[in-house]
């Protein structure tokens, strides 16, 4: 699909319709309209395993006989009966109530399934009947009929997320930041076996991994077996229609799973993953101490309550006691658990003892979408190499972020690849972090060779506006009162064309290194990444050679920005001081169109040409730090400790404590990067400043002031 985010915005903004015209708040609303995404995905995952399944039945006497569930079911596909096909909803007469429709669609599917029983929204006809169909409507457009692949999944997340941001979850339960979930998983890298999630919330863990298999080539339900565990009932839903969504199998449960182990897994994963509740306070230690998942005893208790002080601790046993003998595990934990003293602190200094604690990394703030506080990662391997034994790796990454507005961060893509591929060194992965270096060096590369293609629509919008311009420039004025103006107008459009000029000059010259970039590169490939060495100088050298035609980008930015202000200047001079519009020779229609065509191609060729330099950029920041590509304790970032210096430290496994400070000046800041961050906060504060003179002219015309 060619533009998924203006389709989700789109999505959204109808789905929005059903909270803004009615009293609902979010949470009420955000079950029934991941049930309408619900629906139209099962109806195309449908029609593509209908087709598929048709095609290879056999024939008999020249006639095939009717496909039947159990064919869905051998696709990991749903069978519809008919009355919830998507589209009978979309087709139905004016009249009918589609509120008791969807319903009835809704009530088909979960008498089919036995897994999905109870999990689906029934709640349709508390909606008015106009707002529905515009929703049924949005939802049948071309192309998600058309939809494909994951296109759903990431509709469905792109929701919950949207959910998580307007307050739907209660105290963030139900939805861990995608970010969080992606480093986890590039972690622990949960390839083949059991996956557990005693806090599953809406099933996000499981997702990822789905992804992660699939882009190594296999199929997540062949590989993996899911089991989920999660208090709420709503969540509890969520999930079942969010792994059904994404075309995965697993089993979730209801239980509260301080009290409950309703899979007994016991010492039988594979992986386990989870970002649980923090700071729980009233777990009752008595129903509780005599629990075989506690290894390392009760962190603490309050004496006169006799509840768990906090179940941080209670959390991170179960993890690791889920663990068979060469499990992973990887879990969002609050800061404070790291250095928590007490009994807690005892419990952590007989986890750390054993050895199988790997890697620990700090988040910054506003990760999450209902609070601002900071988090850490854990991640435990009981099958460390004998040399990671006594060590564990710390990583501070609260200074590595994307702004996404005023109170939200994540990890962009390469942010979350560059901090996997410091685990990868640390591990020996030593090819891996090689081949990541070789894929930001062959995605900037091929960036640099399409500028010219990129750059055409620029170029042409460009010259059609300097042509509009030289043609009025020939006209003969009227009046001879705006001589003044008319010299300065011929004065900067010649500047204009020497700019052009001068800017094609500098084009040939940047496309002569870029071919002479390209054909070195062809000659020094690099045939083996286990060749650490070798391949590690080639890769610094090609860096290193693409560092002027850099630099030219960076300057081509700015001559791009120039030419399209001087172009639009000359514009407004000629239609404000010079009266164009009245002239024969100037085509209003056009410039205006010209105007607009030049905006957006000018928008597109500097983002391309910005993303070349980002991309470059990458590898300076890999390269700079590890420039052996072996790991290296790197000030500020990353360090190695072994449990001999955690224990001079009062068994703390707060990465700060270890890694330092930077103090190195970054000579390359992003300052343009840092004044769309300052852009964005303003926007949010401008935003909310508005919300609130609303607020405040309604509450004045409500005492009738």
């Amino acid at each position: 699909m060619e533009d998924i985010k203006k389709i989700e915005n789109d999505l959204w903004e109808a789905a929005d319709q059903l909270r803004a015209n009615s009293k609902l708040t979010a949470s009420e609303y955000s079950m029934p309209v991941l049930g309408i995404i619900f629906l139209r995905y099962a109806y195309n995952r449908f029609l593509i395993v209908k087709e598929e399944i048709e095609e290879n039945l056999p024939s008999r006497n020249g006639k095939k006989r009717p496909v039947t569930k159990e064919d869905f079911e051998s696709k990991s596909a749903i069978f519809l009966p008919e009355i919830a096909r998507y589209d009978n909803l979309a087709a139905l007469e004016e009249d009918k109530d589609i509120g008791r429709s969807i319903n009835d669609a809704m009530k088909a599917i979960e008498e089919e399934y036995e897994k999905l029983k109870g999990s689906l929204p029934t709640n349709y006809t508390i909606f008015d009947n106009e707002l529905l169909r515009e929703l049924i409507r949005k939802f049948n457009s071309n192309e998600l009929r058309n939809a494909k692949g994951d296109v759903f999944g990431r509709i469905y997340e792109y929701f919950l997320n949207k959910f998580a941001m307007t307050g739907a979850q209660e105290g963030g339960e139900f939805f861990t930041p995608i970010s969080l979930v992606q480093m986890i998983v590039n972690v622990i890298e949960p390839e083949q076996g059991t996956v557990l999630d005693p806090a599953c919330g809406s099933a996000g863990m499981f997702v990822q991994t789905g992804h992660f298999i699939e882009s190594h080539g296999a199929n997540a339900n062949d590989k993996v077996t899911f089991y989920g565990q999660e208090k709420a009932e709503l969540n509890t839903k969520l999930a079942r229609m969010n792994m059904a969504v994404h075309g995965l199998e697993g089993k979730i449960f209801e239980g509260n799973t301080f009290y409950e182990d309703k899979h007994e897994l016991l010492g039988k994963c594979d992986y386990v993953m989870a970002n649980p509740p923090f700071n729980v306070d009233g777990v009752d230690s008595e129903k509780i101490k005599a629990d075989p998942r506690l290894p390392f005893g009760l962190p603490g208790v309050n004496k006169k309550s006799k509840a768990v002080s906090n179940a941080n601790y209670l959390w991170i046993q179960y993890f690791y006691s889920y663990l068979n003998e060469k499990g992973r595990a990887g879990f969002v934990m609050a800061s404070s658990a790291t250095d928590a003293g007490h009994g807690e602190k005892d419990v952590r200094e007989r986890l750390v003892k054993t050895k199988d604690v790997d890697v620990i990394i700090s988040i910054g703030n506003n990760f999450f979408y209902t609070r601002s506080l900071q988090c850490t990662l854990w991640f435990f391997d009981k099958n460390k190499s004998e040399d990671k034994k006594d060590k564990v790796l710390m990583i501070d990454a609260r200074n590595i972020f994307r702004k996404v507005n005023r109170t939200i961060n994540d990890f962009s893509e390469e942010q979350l690849k560059n901090l996997t591929s410091i685990v990868w060194l640390y591990r020996g992965q030593n090819e891996r972090y090689l081949k990541l270096i070789d894929e930001y060096i062959k995605s900037y590369s091929n960036r640099a060779n399409n500028i010219n293609e990129v750059g055409r629509i620029f170029e042409d919008k460009l010259q059609e506006i300097v042509d509009q311009l030289e043609r009025f420039n020939s006209f003969k004025l009227v009046s001879d009162e705006n001589e003044q103006i008319r010299e300065e107008y011929y004065n900067s459009l010649k500047e204009l064309q020497k700019d052009i000029d001068n800017y094609f000059i500098d084009k040939e010259v940047l496309n002569k290194e870029i071919e002479a970039y390209k054909n070195w590169c062809k000659e020094n490939i690099i045939d083996d990444f286990n060749q650490l060495d070798k391949a590690n100088t080639i890769q610094v050298e090609q860096y290193n050679k693409f560092e002027e035609i850099s630099k030219k980008i960076k300057s081509k930015i700015k001559v791009i920005d120039h030419l399209y202000k001087e172009a639009n200047n000359l514009i407004d001079k000629a239609e404000k001081e010079l009266d164009a519009k009245k002239s024969d020779s100037w085509d209003t229609k056009k410039v205006r169109e010209d105007k607009k065509k030049i905006d957006e191609a000018k928008k597109d060729f500097v983002e391309f040409l910005k993303e070349i330099n980002y991309l470059y950029g990458q590898v300076k920041w890999l390269q700079s730090k590890f420039n052996n590509a072996k790991f290296e304790n790197i000030e500020g970032l990353c360090k190695l400790v072994d449990i001999e210096e955690i224990e001079k430290n009062d068994w703390s496994l707060t990465p700060g404590r270890y890694v330092g400070v930077a103090q190195n000046v970054d000579e390359d800041f992003d300052f343009e990067g840092r004044l769309k961050e300052i852009l964005i906060e303003l926007d949010g504060l401008n935003e909310e400043a508005f919300e609130l003179a609303k607020v405040i002219k309604c509450n004045f015309e409500e005492l009738g002031l």
